[in-house]
């Protein structure tokens, strides 16, 4: 093994709805790297926050506005980026979204919205890319799982049923093509302190912790949420030389969530 095998130069990496959150993150990790950064979101504004983000942070990045879940835009997309950026090495599925509302409340329209977004979209993106790395020999597909991808939770029927079938398309990815050198793979996060979350690890006003806070520690072996750059290193692995004999794998960056029944209430 050599440690040159974990960078990334001269790689070009599209990560989805990367403008901030997970992804930005992620993004970011893969540039210390060594990779070239392409990047999308669904609005202008979005794509503008992003870049302006990367170069507060040094990165120069490439933005794209597209909605992934449409085929010929994302198609379009990647041609773009072709030609304008190289070719893609490694595609980062991180755009989705989670709508928490109780199965008999929710629509059949609102549970295919989200399928399309964390199901859909990661198979266009794939099949997007997947002829040009044929073509180069290579490539390492990162699929941005979820614990909801081994557990279920109430309200979030939709996206469990998504994150469960984008495991499996990740499995089905490495068996398809893993014989063109290809690498796909799956990232399942923990609980992760992000401005969105930021509501529910504040104190009350007496001082203890919000129920949600509570249950979360006390469901981490870790004791704690976790930080959005802990994911960069995982990502940086499975986007590696490195990892080229990993395929099919969901690494679960959790803080052992996953291994652990919880405390005994006292």
């Amino acid at each position: 093994m050599k440690m040159s095998d974990f960078r990334l130069d001269g790689k070009v990496a599209l990560v989805t709805g990367a403008s901030y959150g997970i992804g930005f993150n992620i993004a970011l990790g893969l540039a210390e790297a060594g990779a070239t950064i392409v990047f999308n979101d669904i609005k202008q504004e979005l794509v503008d926050k992003g870049i302006q983000g990367y170069k507060e942070a040094g990165v120069e990045a490439h933005g794209y506005v597209c909605d992934v879940t449409d085929e010929d835009a994302v198609n379009e997309m990647v041609a773009k980026i072709e030609k304008e950026v190289g070719v893609i090495d490694i595609l980062v599925n991180n755009a989705g979204i989670i709508k928490r509302i109780p199965m008999i409340e929710m629509t059949a329209a609102q549970f295919r919205q989200v399928i399309d977004v964390d199901l859909n979209a990661p198979f266009i993106c794939a099949k997007a890319v997947i002829p040009g790395m044929i073509k180069k020999g290579h490539g390492k597909i990162i699929n941005i799982c979820s614990m909801m991808s081994e557990l279920g939770r109430e309200t979030v029927s939709a996206y469990a049923a998504a994150k469960g079938g984008l495991k499996m398309l990740t499995k089905n990815i490495c068996s398809e093509y893993g014989e063109f050198n290809i690498q796909c793979n799956g990232i399942g996060p923990g609980y992760i302190a992000t401005p969105q979350t930021a509501p529910l690890r504040e104190r009350q006003p007496d001082g203890s912790r919000h129920p949600f806070d509570s249950f979360i520690v006390a469901k981490t072996p870790a004791g704690r949420w976790l930080e959005p750059e802990e994911l960069a290193a995982p990502a940086v692995f499975l986007a590696s030389d490195a990892s080229n004999a990993v395929n099919g794998h969901i690494l679960y960056v959790d803080g052992g969530i996953l291994a652990y029944i919880g405390k005994q209430p006292k």
